[in-house]
């Protein structure tokens, strides 16, 4: 296996998740019996570049698919976060009803339609029809289409540069990331700006946040990878921040690389630094993450199991990708986890990839009043313990397994 960004073959090992469904790949009852395919899940770092990665086992257009049923707008923290962004980039770049905004990935509209409401004018990107069409009814433009290349040609020459190309957590998931950033590249107006928002990496190695790779994502990204795919397309990364969403993120600000009127802020270099001060470009910063994810697997086990024997109920919140991933890698099927709530009609009545757990509403919570909540999307523990007060009343409590098992 050759490096996505840089072609250099892969030596070292971060981590091997074993076999896995894709994360998002609900079944139906239908599908229960019929076989199911899956794909090895292991991330390999390359000792050039430092990009993480996973090898393309199943190809994008296979996972974006019409059946995908990933939509942004129902957490509410993801909403008031899309909110916040508008309102601060609006605001530093001076974007007005004279300027072009386009989001790639735009899924559901969570994020546009608050350029819409400011009346900016704004075009979604996004390749999977049942986000698309939601978004859509908004009434916002979508270009139903991956985003490359050849789309962002398309773009610059069949409408206009924009003046903001943002992407939140599509960076990850592109397996062809040269041809990508070559698109946002071609799509952007000579003083633009690109922003995107991406799990950071050292946070995942540090967090053991082993729950957030799956095959959607590709990429595992730090700011020194993302600075040297930049460079390597005549863009520059000048500004940085990081975000608590995801559990640590990057929200990255780029430009052509000879619109020198947007300096370098000094973020950039301090991230930089931070990250080698921390030894993110040698192979020990990785060397124990293996045996901490054995370790993540184990506690999981032992806690269902020990409630199961005790006669404790436990069920799960949140059929998330990062949960999927999680309970395959353990093994956690519905003997021990009976059922999953969700709050998106478009997962209950569906069944988890891979284990088979049903996810069922959120009304099942109060009507089975189980001892224990565990929370999967952990990244997400405060609003969904917010959302579930209720539970306290019978005495029930919530569990996360990342970073480490706790009883909350």
């Amino acid at each position: 296996m050759k490096c996505r960004f840089c072609q250099h073959e892969l030596s070292l090992d971060l981590v091997d998740l074993q076999f896995s469904p894709p994360s998002n790949s609900f079944l139906s009852a239908a599908q229960l019996s019929a076989p199911e395919v899956t794909f090895p899940l292991k991330v390999m770092v390359c000792d050039q570049c430092w990009l993480g990665q996973v090898d393309e086992h199943k190809h994008a257009e296979d996972i974006f698919d019409s059946d995908y049923v990933y939509f942004s707008s129902f957490s509410s923290s993801w909403l008031a976060h899309a909110k916040r962004y508008v309102d601060s980039i609006s605001q530093r770049l001076s974007l007005g009803r004279d300027a072009f905004v386009v989001e790639v990935a735009s899924n559901d509209g969570y994020l546009l339609q608050y350029f819409q409401e400011r009346g900016v004018p704004c075009l979604g990107i996004e390749p999977t029809a049942s986000t698309a069409d939601a978004c859509r009814a908004k009434g916002i433009e979508v270009v139903q289409d991956f985003f490359g290349e050849r789309l962002g040609r398309e773009l610059a020459s069949t409408r206009r540069p924009a003046d903001l190309i943002l992407a939140n957590n599509v960076f990850a998931h592109v397996p062809d990331i040269n041809d990508f950033v070559r698109g946002l590249k071609l799509a952007l107006a000579p003083g633009g700006t690109i922003t995107l928002e991406f799990p950071h990496f050292m946070q995942l190695v540090q967090q053991r946040q082993f729950d957030t790779i799956y095959h959607e994502h590709f990429s595992y990204l730090s700011l020194h990878t993302t600075q040297k795919i930049f460079e390597a397309h005549g863009l520059c990364v000048y500004d940085v921040e990081e975000l608590p969403t995801h559990g640590g993120s990057l929200r990255v600000y780029g430009r052509h690389a000879e619109h020198s009127a947007l300096p370098v802020q000094p973020a950039v270099h301090a991230l930089l630094a931070k990250e080698t001060a921390l030894g993110m470009q040698t192979p020990a910063f990785y060397a124990d993450f293996a045996q901490q994810v054995v370790d993540i697997k184990l506690d999981l086990l032992s806690f269902l199991i020990e409630q199961k024997r005790a006669g404790k109920r436990v069920m799960g919140y949140g059929a998330a990708a990062k949960g999927n991933t999680l309970l395959n890698y353990a093994g956690v099927l519905s003997d021990l986890l009976p059922a999953v709530a969700d709050l998106s009609p478009h997962k209950v009545g569906k069944f988890l990839p891979g284990v088979h757990i049903p996810v069922v509403s959120v009304d099942e919570v109060r009507a089975q009043r189980p001892d224990f909540i565990l929370i999967l999307p952990w990244n997400l523990k405060d609003e969904v313990m917010s959302q579930l007060a209720h539970v306290r009343e019978w005495g029930g409590r919530f569990v996360v397994a990342i970073p480490q098992l706790e009883v909350l």
